[in-house]
């Protein structure tokens, strides 16, 4: 995949704040076309995300959409299981399964095709892998913290850093009042994450 698709793909889900709520009860009570729906309002935006977090040799070897929509399918018949508490929170749910999908394939790639975990682990880690496992530590430390973090607090992260969505658009997601009040939960709230990453 091409910088050039990832620039193409739409930088927020598509529909009114709201109807993801419609959405998923309508899911749940079997409607195909909700889910087609869903589908189509989180894809782009779960795909840009995911081919920015795939190493090189795994968007190689599999297509970062083919990922993503295995991984939101999975999510959607799971759904029952999720409960929906905003737009905000929906996107954290698809995101954590993505991120666990993410990982799954950089685990695979890191064993070469041919060559044994053991043959692996004996020849030492190569320059370019020892990035690869110093930046896998830095991201799940990172993802640690982010646990610690309160619902809303790792909402506002996840929707204004890692989807890149405008204080506005979070705001709308998080039902607040402004995008400056959303602007100050994102700061607040980064502030936390800080000191919660420095713990380890």
């Amino acid at each position: 995949m091409s910088d050039d698709y990832e620039a193409n793909l739409p930088q927020t889900p598509s529909g009114a704040p709201g109807d993801t709520g419609v959405l998923l009860r309508r899911l749940r009570d079997g409607d195909d076309v909700a889910k087609e729906q869903l589908f189509t309002r989180y894809l782009p935006i779960l795909t840009r995300w995911a081919h920015r977090r795939l190493p090189p040799q795994g968007r190689d070897l599999r297509d970062t959409q083919d990922l993503v929509q295995d991984t939101l399918l999975r999510a959607l018949r799971r759904i029952d299981g999720f409960e929906h508490r905003g737009e905000g929170a929906f996107l954290a749910y698809l995101r954590q399964v993505l991120v666990n999908s993410v990982r799954d394939e950089a685990r695979r790639q890191a064993v070469r095709p041919g060559r044994s975990p053991l043959q692996s682990d004996l020849a030492g880690p190569a320059p370019d892998h020892l990035a690869a496992m110093i930046d896998d530590e830095e991201s799940e430390r990172l993802e640690r913290a982010l646990q610690r973090l309160g619902e809303e607090q790792r909402q506002a992260i996840v929707l204004r850093i890692e989807f890149g969505l405008s204080h506005a658009e979070v705001a709308a997601m998080l039902g607040k009042p402004t995008p400056e009040a959303a602007r100050a939960l994102v700061g607040r709230s980064l502030v936390v994450l800080a000191r919660e990453y420095r713990r380890g």
